[in-house]
């Protein structure tokens, strides 16, 4: 065995535990089977400008060490997530607050906001939700559901709101403020330069393979190192022992303008059923470009089919009693560790993955 690690997978989960074991001293080998390191975060220039080719992702966090850590790779900008939603041509402010409120009903105070809500809450007869919608409306009234989450979200999990559970949409921000931060975390940021080129630092001194399928030849690659870490997904894995597990892809339309700005803000919702794509992306506002051209990304979510990249796990109560399944037969494994979103079965955002990936690196070397 030339390695004592093998890292399938080249993502932040993969990068960040071959980053720690390496610093440790152990040998490690990452393969990837993309033709390129980052994973989803993978980022690549065009036209001078940082292009998020699978979709946006912006770093927040409020754990110090995370944030130290992502920092001792990149110089992160102080970019702040403030989406805006289309709705037929009408635009609203994301996170919903008081600029959306005033928009949608008129009103000017917190309390005359707080009231139209629980009027609208008290009209649906919602006491204890028991989906998205009821769990929406019981948030932020009908009105804003109807208009602001509904479509998107159809459109985004391919299924009735009335379907999906309630957990989705628990964290969404609502505030009685004029804060247009969509998140509250206390450090917030994109990497100048671009996510690649962090996950290249991490992944200096380290020998990595691209373009590698770890599971067409399982056993020639598991023989190459004591320890196996798996970050694909797990179903696969396990070659679809009890069928599938359920996942959203997302499909990207991604072209160059010869203009300076197409739509003013990073990213847009379109939040109506009709129209196709959940939203628009413009990439040079994530590091404030001046560029003379822009490029913009179109977002088309659909239902995963094998041979698509599979984005968001659909964990509903059926998928997560599979996933178990699954995870029972993980538990077996000799030598092998499943980790990160798919190998988890479960969405993490960018400073868990880290957290993660930290916290497995530092019991594999207790």
């Amino acid at each position: 065995m030339k390695y004592d690690y093998l890292i399938v997978g080249a993502g932040l989960f993969g990068a960040c535990f071959a980053q720690q074991m390496a610093a440790a001293g152990k040998s490690v080998l990452v393969i990837e089977k993309r033709n390129h390191i980052g994973g989803n975060v993978y980022t690549e220039e065009i036209e001078g400008i940082q292009v998020h080719t699978y979709g946006a992702h912006i770093f927040h966090t409020n754990d110090k060490t995370v944030w130290d850590y992502v920092n001792r790779f990149a110089e992160f900008n102080r970019y702040t997530n403030s989406p805006v939603a289309n709705y037929h041509g009408e635009l609203y402010s994301l996170p919903f607050n008081m600029y959306t409120f005033h928009k949608m009903w008129g009103v000017v105070t917190p309390r005359e906001a707080e009231a139209k809500i629980a009027q609208q809450r008290a009209a649906a007869g919602i006491t204890q939700p028991r989906n998205l919608e009821e769990q929406a409306i019981s948030l932020v009234g009908t009105d804003i559901y109807e208009r602001l989450i509904k479509g998107y979200t159809e459109k985004q999990w391919g299924r009735p709101c009335s379907q999906l559970p309630a957990f989705i949409i628990q964290r969404l921000p609502v505030r009685l403020t004029f804060d247009n931060n969509y998140f509250t975390a206390k450090y917030q940021g994109i990497p100048i330069g671009g996510y690649t080129a962090m996950v290249d630092k991490m992944l200096a001194g380290i020998d990595v393979r691209l373009k590698v399928d770890y599971l067409e030849n399982k056993a020639d690659w598991d023989a190459m190192a004591k320890t196996v870490v798996y970050t694909g997904s797990i179903d696969s894995y396990f070659q679809f022992r009890y069928g599938p597990l359920s996942y959203r892809s997302v499909r990207f339309e991604t072209e160059v303008l010869d203009m300076p700005n197409f739509q003013g803000n990073a990213v847009v919702n379109y939040t109506d059923a009709q129209t196709p794509y959940t939203r628009i992306i413009e990439h040079k506002f994530f590091e404030f470009g001046t560029q003379p051209k822009t490029v913009i990304s179109r977002e088309y979510s659909s239902e995963w089919q094998p041979g698509e990249e599979p984005y968001y796990p659909v964990n509903d109560e059926e998928n997560n009693a599979l996933y178990q399944r699954y995870k029972a037969l993980a538990r077996k494994e000799k030598n092998t560790i499943f980790g990160g979103r798919l190998g988890e079965y479960r969405y993490y955002d960018m400073d868990a993955v880290l957290l993660s990936a930290r916290k497995l690196a530092s019991q594999e070397l207790d």
